[in-house]
């Protein structure tokens, strides 16, 4: 009874305070979070696994030291994926990382090709912009990640030393430069010998988790692998 009498009251609420989907705007009914069930079926899944070689591995070939790379869905400049990380970037809506964390979680999780992960590690944010926003976009996605890998979701070991403008329009070139020296792992001791998957939102040009990733590089034996949310497909 009293589960009937919560669902009634959900419905009501939705029709009072109808929650829109992030992707076409439609009222969500019951049974539905953040996507309807069409959008939820439109969204461009990439299919890469971290047992065959992929487009993204291909971004950093020649760049950086890491043992694979995948990511979850494509990005496009419309479209779904775009609407979400939109919102879960400049509109609060934190729990889009949750969403999509556990869902990429549960399918790496049954894929079985990564080995058993250390440490789940987001990009960081800088304190100020951390401050600003109340929450770094990557944590809940990696949380989750790292929730069904049952690895340990560690967001205080890489931090970001300098505050910088967006990086969305820069070169590759000009965002080296500036991220060269922005990144510094705190315990150093900890991650020796260690595996990590160091996650991201969108790779476009791999720019950030190349510096990001460099940091490990005098780590005695410890082994990166990458993902994130979605990466711009290349044409």
């Amino acid at each position: 009874m009293k589960n009937i009498i919560s669902n009634i009251l959900k419905d009501v609420t939705n029709i009072l305070l109808p929650i829109s989907c992030f992707g076409c705007n439609a009222r969500l009914y019951r049974g539905e979070a953040l996507l309807c069930t069409s959008c939820r079926h439109q969204l461009p899944l990439t299919e890469y696994t971290f047992n065959d070689e992929n487009a993204v591995d291909r971004i950093f070939y020649g760049r950086i030291n890491i043992k694979k790379a995948n990511s979850f869905l494509f990005f496009t400049e419309i479209g779904i994926v775009k609407n979400l990380i939109h919102f879960l970037k400049y509109k609060n809506q934190e729990g889009i990382g949750h969403f999509l964390g556990d869902w990429h979680g549960q399918v790496l999780k049954k894929q079985g090709h990564l080995p058993q992960i250390d440490f789940v590690i987001p990009v960081p944010l800088h304190r100020k912009k951390l401050k600003k926003r109340g929450y770094n976009q990557v944590a809940l996605f990696a949380k989750q990640i790292a929730h069904h890998l049952n690895a340990r979701y560690a967001d205080d070991l890489l931090i970001k030393t300098a505050n910088t403008k967006t990086q969305t329009k820069k070169t590759r070139l000009n965002r080296w430069y500036d991220n060269r020296s922005l990144y510094e792992i705190i315990d150093k001791e900890l991650l020796v010998d260690k595996t990590i998957l160091l996650v991201d939102d969108v790779i476009t040009t791999g720019a950030t988790i190349e510096i990001c990733a460099n940091t490990f590089k005098d780590i005695k034996g410890a082994v990166i692998y990458i993902s994130s949310m979605a990466v711009v497909p290349k044409n």
